[in-house]
């Protein structure tokens, strides 16, 4: 009888941890970085190339060729940046090896592969994502860094 309580234990264990992880897989989810970017992740990413060239949002994401989803990722970043083109300061797609870039990747905490982020202007990291993200909800991040930069208005009245 104890064999079999442990084993249910474990069973629901096991499926909890299971649904968890499957919940946060493919979730943009907002980060919260309370003092923004720090000079040694400012410069892994110009060493590696990130930059935001228009003052747009840069979709950044970690790849390897042992990598299957991350081909998905490829496919799904490429649609909706290209959706965004006509935007008022369009997203850039940068696509980084992990193999090639373990620095930058460690700085960032890249922990699992495919992992995607997405940068404001000022490189600062808004989103993150571990898995294949959904278009809809990509954009949906995308969409409010994209527009024009509305000057803050100190007269309320």
């Amino acid at each position: 009888m104890t064999g079999i309580t442990i084993l249910l234990v474990a069973l629901v264990a096991v499926v909890a941890v299971g649904l968890f992880v499957k919940s946060r897989n493919g979730a943009v989810r907002a980060t919260t970085a309370a003092t923004g970017t720090t000079d040694s992740r400012l410069e892994l990413l110009s060493a590696a190339g990130v930059a935001a060239p228009n003052g747009g949002p840069v979709v950044l994401h970690f790849s390897a060729d042992w990598c299957g989803p991350c081909a998905a990722v490829r496919r799904v970043v490429g649609q909706v940046v290209a959706s965004m083109a006509d935007a008022p300061r369009p997203p850039v797609e940068i696509e980084l090896d992990i193999d090639k870039e373990p620095a930058l990747a460690r700085e960032m905490s890249v922990l699992s592969l495919p992992t995607t982020f997405i940068l404001d202007g000022g490189l600062d990291e808004q989103f993150r994502v571990s898995g294949v993200p959904s278009a809809a909800d990509l954009k949906a991040a995308l969409v409010p860094l994209s527009g024009p930069h509305e000057p803050k208005s100190e007269n309320s009245g």
